[in-house]
């Protein structure tokens, strides 16, 4: 086979990190639609506690959005050799990611003071418990962050391939569990 040949096949191959991170991400897609398809077929077996989501949680919503902007601002200023910005925007989404597990928090003593705790009723046992395992997720997100923080002021700044692959990866991580996060506040929202 001549080199151009190959070349070019094996620009076309997805990095195995990268279908290793979307075949998780796809599971996880799966897991959710299975969550909330089970919430619909439950409320429609009646006996459905009905109540609204406190309001907490679209603020909790607004701060995941902002974070993916700040972690792709950060991408774009990685790549473009602009390190101050880099790591600012970078920070800024960590702390963006912790405020968001707060509001969360709060959300969920929201939910209790308001008459709805956990295993009272499969309503508000459905919101826990989808809201609780997107949580997990998106702390391991943010752990992710940390390392990439940590990589960001203990070695010399430099915008390796390797580099560049590591930090997609954390974007598409991160871009994954906030959309994941407005899916499921605009489903729990609908079907209260």
């Amino acid at each position: 086979m001549n080199l151009a040949l190959e070349n070019s096949i094996s620009r076309n191959k997805i990095h195995p990190h990268k279908f290793a991170l979307w075949v998780g991400c796809t599971s996880l897609t799966m897991m959710f639609v299975a969550l909330t398809s089970a919430y619909i077929v439950r409320q429609a077996a009646g006996n459905w506690l009905e109540f609204t989501l406190p309001s907490v949680f679209a603020y909790s919503t607004v701060i995941i959005l902002l974070s993916s902007l700040t972690l792709h601002g950060s991408f774009l200023s990685f790549k473009k050799g602009n390190e101050l910005m880099y790591k600012g925007l970078l920070i800024a989404t960590f702390i963006l990611g912790v405020l968001f597990i707060i509001f969360q928090f709060n959300g969920w003593q929201a939910l209790t003071e308001a008459g709805v705790p956990f295993t009272l009723h499969p309503a508000g046992d459905f919101v826990y418990v989808i809201s609780w395992i997107h949580a997990a997720h998106l702390i391991g997100g943010i752990a992710i962050l940390a390392v990439a923080m940590i990589h960001a002021f203990s070695l010399k700044y430099m915008a390796t391939e390797q580099r560049k692959l590591r930090f997609q990866l954390s974007l598409t991580y991160w871009h994954f569990v906030d959309l994941l996060w407005v899916y499921l506040f605009v489903f729990l929202t609908l079907y209260r």
